[in-house]
């Protein structure tokens, strides 16, 4: 957003950058244009201009974002699981029917969701785009990982000690995924840590003697996401120093989500921990029919649907979130106040 100044003794408008600008903020009056881009002072200052001058050198000392511009991606190409994919499990693998798909789409269009993931809300809906090739190096490369990996282990009979252990190898495999990108040409990086995976009907339903945390997740399962996301960080660290010329920025997706689960009525969400679209069970899940599929029940076939509203439920089919879930996380994470360096989603090409 930019902002123009106006000083009775230099009659003039100086422009300024602000990211995210509240009119609270100044001793002064702000008239703002209705679309809210470039808000102007009309009045004088009530202080001198040089005073402001030093608040304007002291808040971008704090915080640099303030002297950055918004940056302009071309594309942007995920690298993630389930979570994140808009069409390759589906096309390769597995095919969502119906409900998937029903909120927004009103079709399965890939997704495993009833509607758009996080990365819809952040690079739009491209539909059969190839890239050009100058876009590679101009591009925002995004990563959601983690989620996957770990419930292999879970789901192979390996134990919690197990798991962690395998953690370091899974997260070295990323950096040097990340460096080949870079290598090729690859710049900015947007790294999501993983969720807590100890709060999804799945995990809930299937290890029911393990330890749950106040708010009904499994907490050891919880405790391996975070010592996952512990390691990456200290991955992503290393990172910057391998390659000096990236912008990376490191997303806390872990705890946006699980204010989902911490504190559902606060967002008008409810049912954190039970599937919208499942059967069977405290959680709505089970691995005999699944979101979408069939069973017979007492001699009756029974469609596995949809809840009634899934705008206001967390957690879809009992490993993948709801469209309103995934809009809720993308507000919180889009602006920047989950990420290191906390800079926003439009200016993630910048060092900081």
């Amino acid at each position: 957003m930019l902002l123009y100044i106006y000083d009775k003794r230099c009659p003039a408008f100086l422009p300024f950058q602000f990211p995210n600008i509240n009119p609270s903020w100044f001793p002064f009056h702000l008239h703002l244009s209705p679309n809210m881009e470039s808000p102007i002072i009309l009045n004088y200052f009530t202080s001198s201009l040089s005073c402001f001058c030093m608040i304007l050198l002291y808040a971008s000392t704090l915080n640099p974002v303030f002297a950055l511009e918004n940056c302009t991606f071309p594309a942007i190409f995920n690298f993630g699981d389930s979570n994140s994919d808009t069409g390759g499990l589906a096309a390769a693998l597995i095919t969502p029917t119906p409900p998937y798909g029903e909120t927004f789409f009103h079709m399965p269009a890939g997704r495993f969701s009833d509607g758009r993931l996080i990365i819809d809300f952040m690079g739009g809906i491209y539909a059969n785009l190839m890239p050009k090739r100058d876009y590679f190096p101009k591009a925002l490369y995004t990563f959601d990982i983690g989620q996957n990996d770990l419930g292999e282990g879970f789901f192979s009979n390996m134990t919690i000690e197990e798991v962690n252990a395998s953690v370091p190898d899974i997260v070295n495999m990323f950096s040097t995924n990340v460096k080949e990108i870079y290598d090729l040409g690859g710049r900015s990086f947007w790294i999501h840590n993983t969720g807590p995976i100890g709060c999804l009907p799945y995990i809930l339903a299937n290890f029911l003697s393990a330890q749950r945390d106040s708010h009904g997740c499994a907490k050891p399962y919880n405790d391996v996401a975070q010592y996952f996301n512990y390691k990456l960080k200290e991955a992503i660290v290393q990172l910057r120093i391998d390659l000096p010329l990236a912008a990376i920025t490191h997303v806390d997706v872990y705890s946006a989500k699980y204010s989902l689960f911490s504190e559902p009525n606060k967002h008008g969400f409810e049912l954190p921990l039970v599937a919208c679209c499942g059967y069977g069970g405290e959680y709505n899940y089970s691995n005999s029919v699944g979101c979408g599929g069939t069973i017979t029940v007492n001699g009756s076939q029974i469609f596995v649907g949809s809840c009634e509203h899934p705008s206001v439920r967390v957690n879809w089919d009992g490993v993948h979130y709801t469209e309103a879930a995934n809009k809720f996380v993308f507000d919180q994470i889009s602006t920047g106040a989950f990420s290191d360096p906390p800079i926003p989603l439009t200016m993630a090409c910048h060092h900081v």
